[in-house]
């Protein structure tokens, strides 16, 4: 299945008003958004968003919102979530999950 094109230049045209620049690389299926080298956030292929959020911050994000466990190959990957696209339908919503994939980029 391929990433949520829609999504993708959803995420695209935040990072393109304020945000740091962004390298975008096609990973694992998807559309990963680069900041600083270090992925910050992805269109996932199997929807939604893939959110680096960083291990500390990751139980409680996990506790706290929609955000699921982010698994890859049968694996939970630790510091990453995965956000249903109903949850970042909202310009607001999406926004919020960029600014803390950003964040995560940036002190990984």
């Amino acid at each position: 299945m391929a990433y949520d094109a829609q999504l993708a230049g959803r995420v695209r045209e935040i990072f393109a008003g304020d945000g740091p620049p962004v390298l975008e690389k096609a990973m694992f299926g998807g559309l990963a958004f680069l900041v600083a080298g270090k992925i910050a956030v992805a269109a996932s292929s199997d929807g939604g968003l893939l959110v680096r959020v960083g291990a500390a911050r990751a139980e409680q994000l996990l506790r706290t919102t929609a955000a699921q466990p982010m698994e890859m190959g049968g694996r939970t990957m630790r510091g990453w979530v995965h956000v249903d696209a109903e949850y970042v339908s909202a310009r607001h919503q999406l926004a919020q999950w960029i600014d803390i994939g950003i964040a995560a980029a940036a002190s990984a």
